[in-house]
């Protein structure tokens, strides 16, 4: 295992972070009791988009917002800065098919272009690129799940995928338009920002044990407000009675030394396009703004007693795998120096299904489960959070993930002993794969505990 972040050190927390321009000073805690008409606790992606929407749509709404590190600390300041459209979670849960599914699918697309408009509206100079994503299949039981997968995009050909990106053993791949390359730490950040100019209140450094019907108690004093919303994402298994609710699992990135135009040549590889691949344990990657690549994956340890621990946002079985990923998928970039290495925890619900809910009688409103594709499903939440709160009658509160309800997971140790073998299980069916060309069919057996893209 290779050395923890720093707990104390912001930027050492991820690439993202450690990149930023401006200081991480922390913004005042909460220094008593006060009173708000909505109080927000969590200020990654969902709680800060939540707030923005709801002070553009009622400019005098008195909204604040409670973190207990900085805003954009966890994943929301971590990820693999890909901007996706589609469902988070299986059409079958949701109930939907034909025009309603395609229905549904159009209106989570809509958060590719609006968290540009955002970023442009704003001046928040986070590398937003809309170029598309591309998915590669280097061998024919990845090419058969790629055929099909659910989801929009265009099938290619060996040819027409190399002509993209200069992938070794290509037997297809799949594009899609609908995809932007972002620097998430810098549109966290910026949002944090933008929310300020409008108004919003921020304190940071303020956990807050206890989130309750009109109000939040925290060390400090208690917020008292209207509505609460509960935007915390995996850490939401630290709440008390909440355990459960998600399986936090821990999705770790490397990255590597700016590289040479002339690499870049060789790679094929326009700025702005994501790839990832089709193996059960895949990677995803994109070109940075400076020129690096930055590459992750899932597989991560899963801790029985600490599931969510700075120690597990580091891990060298993990970070060795994302290294050979990144040589075989990108064999001109092979010799460059390894630069960082980082983690963080995504929450995924017993179905894979993220929800945006709201108890109207209780004033409780909770919005994530995005099971690590959350970029534009956050911004989706956010806006439909502002909708639900201030009763707008749009298209986005009629939409199947508002009032869904996941069951909970297992107790431990079952949720601890499925994880591992899961993991387990996947690794060897891609070993086998990748060693015979044939498929796994051991992944069967763990199939209804498995995300949609498997």
């Amino acid at each position: 295992m290779v050395a923890p972040a720093d707990p104390d050190d912001y930027r050492s927390r991820s690439l993202w972070l450690e990149g930023l321009p401006s200081e991480l000073t922390p913004r005042p805690a909460l220094a008593g009791d006060g009173d708000c008409d909505v109080a927000i606790v969590g200020a990654g992606f969902t709680g800060l988009w939540s707030a923005y929407y709801l002070k553009r749509l009622q400019p005098d709404l008195r909204v604040t917002v409670l973190e207990r590190e900085i805003a954009g600390f966890g994943p929301s300041g971590r990820n693999g800065g890909f901007v996706l459209g589609g469902l988070v979670g299986p059409a079958g849960v949701f109930g939907l098919h034909g025009a309603e599914l395609a229905r549904a699918v159009a209106v989570t697309n809509v958060a590719v272009d609006e968290i540009g408009e955002v970023a442009r509206r704003e001046g928040i100079d986070c590398g937003y690129l809309k170029a598309g994503a591309l998915s590669v299949a280097t061998s024919e039981p990845q090419w058969k799940r790629l055929q099909s997968a659910p989801g929009e995009g265009t099938l290619l050909s060996a040819a027409e995928t190399e002509a993209m990106v200069a992938v070794p053993g290509l037997y297809g791949g799949r594009f899609t338009a609908l995809a932007a390359r972002i620097d998430p730490a810098r549109l966290v950040r910026g949002l944090a920002d933008a929310c300020e100019r409008l108004g919003v209140t921020i304190h940071e450094h303020t956990a807050a044990p206890a989130i309750e019907p009109s109000r939040v108690r925290c060390a400090a004093g208690t917020l008292r407000a209207e509505t609460v919303v509960r935007a915390t994402e995996s850490y939401t298994t630290q709440l008390p009675g909440q355990r459960m609710r998600y399986l936090p699992l821990y999705s770790l990135m490397i990255a590597t030394e700016p590289l040479s135009d002339a690499t870049w040549q060789a790679l094929r590889w326009p700025d702005g396009l994501l790839v990832d691949d089709v193996h059960y344990l895949f990677f995803y990657a994109q070109r940075t703004t400076d020129g690096r690549i930055a590459i992750g994956g899932r597989g991560a340890p899963y801790r029985l007693l600490s599931p969510i621990d700075v120690r597990n946002e580091r891990n060298e079985r993990v970070r060795a795998r994302l290294i050979r990923s990144l040589q075989r998928a990108f064999p001109a970039a092979a010799q460059a120096q390894i630069t960082h290495h980082w983690g963080g925890p995504l929450a995924a619900p017993r179905d894979w299904s993220m929800s945006v809910g709201y108890d109207r009688a209780r004033g409780i409103v909770t919005a994530g489960g995005y099971t690590g594709h959350g970029l534009a499903a956050a911004n989706l939440s956010g806006r439909t959070v502002a909708d639900l709160i201030l009763g707008r009658d749009s298209d986005l509160v009629t939409m199947p993930w508002v009032g869904h309800r996941s069951r909970r997971w297992e107790p431990e140790p079952l949720r601890y002993l499925a994880s591992k073998a899961i993991i387990s299980t996947l690794g060897s069916a891609d070993r086998r794969e990748d060693a015979t060309g044939r498929s796994a069919r051991r992944v069967i057996a763990i199939r209804p505990f498995l995300p949609p893209r498997h």
